[in-house]
């Protein structure tokens, strides 16, 4: 076996890793092996978010200056062990009917994917087999708005769904934006839950039209937060929580408790400085999985 390759045991299962010195963040020397090892560790809050959903992994072989790719079909060396689902692709652009998609519900397959640079994994709204089960509305800041703003449209977003009797969880996005995430249940499909986002969305841009957008269109968003209220729809995914992002540093879309949301909107961090791997690693230790109640199911919207 060549000297760059090393055979592991990771919970029964054989894998092969490779190029564990290869530098995928060289702002900071931040290594494949040391991505290995972060998503080892953070497996046991990460896999539960990631359990029976089909995962899109946007992969950087050359690290995070060297070009990526997006995959949600299985790679042709995918091992039998991988769960794999055949699902059908709406909206494919290379005209599919369906896609094998990977689930990664386990560690093996977490250290596997890691090994193969998928920095970045993204899910849907949905388990396999199942209606929506999660609400997510995205909170995209148009320059020179930035964190700082979409935390303050992140509260305005946590009292009006609260009105309504909907749970929020706050989390950045790893970049410059934020998420909230939002447990529900029932029989609803992918389009009730957008047009109700899109409802609320619309709602707050009525009564904050200086600091909220929910119109599409790009050139509307300047000094303002576009609350992304399409994200779910069946077809599209997002960041899923404590998932490496391809950035200068390794961020990480990281869980907030409400009390940082609330210090991000008066300009405090989270606002001023993304968190890195080792950072959150060290969160969880203290915290928990702050995303847990997404785990259990919420009201019908």
């Amino acid at each position: 076996m060549p000297a760059d390759r090393l055979k592991v045991d990771v919970e029964g299962r054989s894998l092969e890793v490779s190029n564990l010195d290869k530098v995928l963040y060289p702002g900071t020397g931040f290594t494949k092996g040391e991505v290995i090892d972060y998503y080892t560790r953070i497996a046991p809050v990460l896999l539960p978010h990631l359990a029976d959903r089909p995962l899109t992994r946007i992969r950087f072989p050359n690290g995070v200056d060297g070009g990526s790719f997006f995959e949600k079909n299985a790679p042709a060396a995918t091992p039998d062990w991988v769960r794999t689902e055949t699902l059908p692709a709406p909206g494919s652009s290379k005209g599919r009917e369906t896609i094998d998609y990977v689930v990664c519900d386990d560690l093996p397959t977490l250290v596997w994917l890691a090994n193969l640079a998928a920095l970045e994994l993204h899910t849907p709204q949905w388990r396999v087999g199942s209606p929506p089960d999660m609400m997510v509305v995205d909170l995209d800041p148009g320059a020179p708005a930035a964190l700082k703003q979409c935390c303050q449209v992140a509260l305005l977003m946590r009292d009006r769904l609260a009105a309504d009797g909907i749970d929020s969880y706050p989390k950045t996005s790893g970049k410059k934006g934020m998420q909230l995430c939002c447990p529900i249940s029932g029989t609803q499909s992918s389009e009730v839950v957008s047009e109700y986002a899109h409802r609320i969305a619309r709602e707050l841009e009525a009564a904050h039209p200086k600091l909220v957008v929910s119109k599409m269109a790009k050139n509307l968003r300047g000094g303002k937060v576009f609350i992304d209220w399409s994200q779910n729809n069946a077809a599209k995914t997002t960041v899923a929580p404590y998932s490496l992002r391809a950035q200068a540093v390794p961020s990480v879309s990281t869980p907030l408790t409400w009390d940082e949301v609330e210090a991000g909107a008066a300009g405090k961090r989270p606002a001023t400085k993304p968190y890195t791997a080792a950072e959150v690693l060290k969160r969880v230790d203290k915290h928990g999985d702050l995303l847990a109640p997404l785990l259990t199911a919420g009201p019908k919207v």
